[in-house]
């Protein structure tokens, strides 16, 4: 008999199934066993006269009749909770080990520290799976949407020889005897390929040596990268980035409602527009909201972010906000100034609920100006000699940004802290393990 999946016995009552699954919980009636059964599509209630014995997270063949459950006795909390299945016989697959923790409550309330210490065991429960169920969302809205767009997507080197942003804040390594780096960001192969399709992204890896333990960093992220030519002004990469979050916001609205539900949250909203300010314009907006004067620093704090996103809300009814002109000191050596108003550059974050979900701007497309920048910051692009060529060889107009899915879901599942939003977090204290202090 071929295998049914919980989520298709609703209309077989009165028929044999064959199903199979983990044991979420087990109650026993003294000669009648009830038990929940969990596959990839949702559980089902199975009841048995057996005497087997069965613990959570057991693996279970079972085969039985499909039937009504008795008047009163209906879960409304399940798709499946009007029915059952009498099971005629129940094997055993893989027996499970005494757990660590109980997972058989609709909620796992662990402590951080403890939920990733197990992880192979936690991401199995009903309420920390559907996480990375709306990052599947998110993460495919973004390439069905630049797709629509004529944008190509492409697969970045991991290995660099020089990082793009400069600082130290990057993995060195061993190639062969030379050093190399681990990707920041795939930003000068972006800017490489603008110069063969004109529209590019790409979803990546990428790695940070941040020496920072917070609720909003990672080591290791995946961005959501895109990079576009022939550009008529800066302001179309906002455009862009609003199209984008717009869409993915849709989509999770549509695919992942129940999952909203689960966490009794909805989409960040927006207005019909996403507010753009100015860094000086935000930073003298908070000065008058709170009395805090963070008027001459180069960025916003994170309290900066959140309140500009508090602002955002109450006047124009938007939880994200976009906040553009950074000082040229403060953004990579390509990014372009703005000419109208020199020593800020025309690159633009997007704050999303309080925390900086995304990173653009124009880029600076001439060579001899692109050389000069990197020679100042103290890159030395001529071991990018790949990336000078693009721009040696003639480059438009352009832009892009970097939105961060992680950030992306840890805001809209209103989250506390970043390593929830990733499957197998790295951070300065954990590699799957906690790493020993040296």
């Amino acid at each position: 008999m071929q295998r049914t999946l919980t989520n298709q016995v609703i209309g077989k009552i009165g028929q044999e199934v064959r199903l199979a699954g983990w044991v979420v919980t087990t109650r026993d009636h003294g000669k009648i066993k009830f038990f929940d059964l969990k596959d990839r599509s949702g559980i089902v209630q199975v009841v048995t006269a057996s005497n087997i014995h069965l613990s959570q997270q057991d693996v279970v063949e079972v085969t039985g009749e499909v039937k009504k459950r008795p008047a009163g006795s209906e879960n409304k909390q399940i798709s499946s909770g009007e029915i059952e299945i009498a099971a005629s016989v129940v094997k055993i697959l893989a027996k499970a080990t005494e757990l660590p923790f109980d997972m058989g409550g609709p909620e796992l309330n662990l402590e951080l520290p403890t939920l990733l210490d197990w992880r192979a065991l936690s991401l199995r429960h009903s309420q920390i799976a559907p996480i990375f169920k709306v990052q599947e969302a998110v993460i495919d809205e973004f390439r069905v949407s630049l797709q629509k767009k004529d944008f190509t997507e492409f697969q970045a080197p991991v290995i660099i020889p020089q990082t793009a942003e400069g600082g130290a804040e990057v993995f060195a390594v061993d190639y062969f005897g030379h050093k190399a780096f681990l990707s920041q960001s795939p930003q000068f192969y972006k800017q490489i390929l603008v110069g063969v399709y004109e529209r590019v992204f790409a979803v990546n890896k990428t790695l940070r040596a941040e020496p920072s333990v917070t609720t909003r960093h990672l080591t290791e992220v995946t961005t959501l990268d895109a990079e576009f030519g022939f550009i008529d002004s800066w302001e179309e990469l906002m455009e862009m980035a609003e199209y984008l979050i717009k869409s993915i916001f849709s989509r999770v609205e549509k695919d992942c409602a129940d999952i909203l539900k689960l966490y009794n949250v909805t989409v960040p909203q927006i207005a019909k527009n996403i507010p753009r300010v100015k860094l000086r314009e935000a930073q003298e907006i908070i000065f008058k909201r709170t009395g805090r004067d963070a008027r001459n620093e180069p960025d916003l704090s994170p309290e900066d972010e959140r309140e500009i996103c508090r602002w955002s809300s109450d006047v124009h009814q938007s939880d994200l906000v976009f906040v553009s002109h950074y000082p040229l000191s403060k953004r990579p050596f390509y990014t372009f100034e703005d000419p109208d108003d020199p020593g800020y550059t025309l690159s633009f974050d997007l704050i999303g609920r309080g925390v900086e979900w995304l990173t653009g701007g124009q880029r600076v497309n001439n060579l001899a100006e692109l050389e000069e920048r990197a020679k100042g910051r103290g890159v030395d692009i001529a071991k990018s000699e790949l990336y000078l060529q693009a721009f040696r060889f003639g480059m438009p107009p352009e832009g892009g940004f970097s939105f961060g899915s992680e950030r992306i879901t840890q805001g809209i599942l209103n989250l506390a802290n970043i390593r929830e939003a990733s499957l197998f977090p790295r951070d300065m204290e954990r590699v799957d393990v906690r790493l020993k202090k040296v």
